[in-house]
């Protein structure tokens, strides 16, 4: 999908506030896990199933309160203004969806949902679901093709171009979605194969009820499309279609959960879930102390990682998913639209010395990342940065790339082949995130070794400073999904606007688009790690490292544990409960 300005303005400043504000300020990080307590001892090794108690363990209701970092402004999750990671959290345990991801990052059919999902044509590609018999929303209305239908049109960019969904990626490749069998089977045609189908009415863009949605728009036309999406935004779900509905919402305060009593599946172990709205993160720990809250999950710091040690009866574990850290150019700025200037300051940067100085105080599980794509838990990364020597730290293999290349060394100043003193350059952080200036800080430093000046500025808006290419370098997070292979086209073609810096390769365009569009994924992970080689040779972005997560519980709560994507720990929120005295 290549997206609006608008959107992408959106999308930006979502991960803005999915990587909240780490701080590098306080003591060292104890045994640099940043792991406590027993009930996530195992979770490095068994990521799906640590923590794990059986129903006969756990107490028949009880409730568990979770901290919310965001108060929820708009409740159509699939929306770019709705798309906020703290709101989908909590909103999508009411919707139905088609897959969802596991802690160790692998992709997995709902069971709950369907029977089964497949491709039973390449040529054409053609998916065909199969939903269960008895799944329905909890007035009763089955859910059925209508709801799949319904929620390919106002995502698919065409039928409603006044929807501004936050992703329109594979809805906009689909000819047809049909249902038959009562509407308990939906066949989907696509004019092109799309790679990452299985992202589609996901988890991450779950469904909402094409019968309510019809009640506020006419679903047949495009300004009743958008009038119905609207209303989803705006209003507080009285429905459901998972084990969860909401009992009450206070505006700033808290959202309560119950079980849906008509639920078709297993039947949730608690008897609420409150989500406590907490935007200071440095409050946790203390609420978290006193009872007001059961869990938190904020981005960690040293000091709250530190304070969580002390708690009596909490457990705490950090772990790495699909979140990471990286340098990116902006190629507008004529010099650094020379490939040796690049190639020189990323290979003077030290990544591991970066990782040492800030998020290493609290974790060593972090590690330099060598892909633009993927994560090393993921079958398809590869390693595509270090045969070209960046991230080393190698100073004076950087010299000898300028030196080769005609630059040349006057005092202090490096000066271009033309004889142009480099003039000084600005990189740029989000206000407030103390790592991602000390990160700067360190790419200034290694900088100066090559005689080029680089000054270091706070933005407090960096979907905007992005949008409008108010910078010279950057660092800030990409929040991945597990479908690569469209977010390849989304982040690095040369069409798509949220490849703010300006890259453009014709090969790269081509492996993208090549690779989105499979029926074989590893035929696409070889075509998406080739694009990603040829980027990494030109030197336009520098993968950092996976961004750390990090979950605190009672040791009272069975079935919790942390999962390091967008699903979140509440992905499994219908086994949670409390283990019986």
């Amino acid at each position: 999908m290549l997206t609006s300005k608008s959107r992408v303005v959106r999308s930006a400043a979502l991960i803005a506030g999915a990587a909240l504000a780490l701080s590098a300020c306080g003591g060292g990080g104890g045994d640099g896990e940043g792991q406590t307590g027993q009930i996530f001892a195992d979770c490095d090794t068994n990521p799906n199933e640590c923590n794990s108690v059986p129903a006969d363990q756990l107490q028949d209701g009880g409730e568990v309160t979770f901290a919310m970092e965001k108060n929820i402004e708009n409740w159509n999750i699939t929306s770019a203004e709705g798309n906020v990671l703290d709101s989908a959290m909590a909103i999508k345990t009411v919707l139905p969806y088609t897959f969802y991801t596991k802690p160790d990052l692998s992709v997995a059919m709902n069971e709950d949902l369907l029977e089964s999902a497949e491709m039973v044509s390449e040529d054409p590609q053609v998916i065909e679901y199969k939903i269960k018999q008895d799944a329905a929303w909890s007035d009763g209305t089955p859910i059925s093709a209508e709801d799949f239908i319904y929620n390919w049109k106002v995502q698919n960019g065409t039928d409603c171009p006044d929807c501004a969904p936050a992703s329109t990626a594979g809805y906009d490749q689909v000819k047809s979605v049909e249902g038959s069998d009562n509407g308990k089977t939906v066949t989907v045609t696509f004019t092109k194969p799309f790679t990452d189908w299985q992202k589609m009415w996901g988890s991450g863009e779950p469904m909402y009820p094409a019968h309510i949605a019809a009640e506020h728009g006419d679903i047949n036309t495009p300004k009743g499309l958008a009038s119905s999406y609207e209303w989803l935004g705006k209003n507080v779900p009285d429905y459901s279609g998972n084990a969860f509905k909401i009992d009450k919402w206070e505006n700033n305060v808290a959202l309560t959960l119950v079980p849906n009593e008509n639920y078709w599946g297993d039947k949730p172990n608690l008897g609420r879930v409150v989500f406590r709205v907490i935007t200071d993160a440095a409050q946790e720990p203390t609420a978290l102390q006193n009872g007001e809250v059961n869990v938190i999950y904020p981005q960690p710091q040293v000091d709250l990682v530190n304070q969580i040690k002390n708690i009596p009866n909490v457990s705490s574990h950090i772990g790495l998913g699909l979140t990471w850290e990286h340098f990116d150019f902006n190629l507008d700025n004529k010099f650094l639209a020379e490939e040796p200037l690049r190639d020189a300051l990323f290979t003077a940067v030290d990544r591991q010395g970066l990782i040492d100085k800030t998020v290493g105080q609290f974790t060593d599980k972090v590690k330099p990342l060598n892909s633009h794509n993927f994560v090393p838990q993921q079958d398809g990364y590869q390693d595509v940065v270090s045969e070209f020597g960046h991230g080393t730290g190698d100073v004076e293999a950087a010299k000898k790339i300028l030196t080769d290349a005609g630059y040349t060394l006057k005092g202090d100043q490096l000066v271009d082949p033309d004889g142009t003193a480099i003039p000084a350059m600005r990189i740029r952080y989000t206000t407030g995130n103390q790592i991602r200036k000390d990160q700067c800080e360190l790419f200034a430093q290694a900088a100066r070794e090559l005689g080029v000046k680089v000054n270091v500025q706070p933005t407090d808006d960096l979907g905007g400073t992005l949008v409008e290419g108010d910078y010279d370098i950057m660092v800030f997070a990409w929040v991945m999904s597990p479908f690569p292979y469209s977010g390849g086209i989304q982040l690095w073609h040369s069409e798509s606007e949220s490849n703010f810096g300006g890259y453009k390769n014709a090969q790269v365009d081509k492996l993208l688009t090549e690779a989105a569009s499979e029926t074989d994924k590893q035929t696409a992970n070889q075509k998406l790690n080739e694009a990603n080689r040829i980027m990494a040779e030109d030197a336009y972005v520098l993968p950092l490292y996976q961004k750390p997560t990090f979950i605190a519980a009672y040791d009272n709560i069975g079935n919790i544990r942390n999962n390091s994507t967008l699903d979140t720990p509440t992905y499994n929120i219908a086994q949670w409960g409390l283990r019986a005295e």
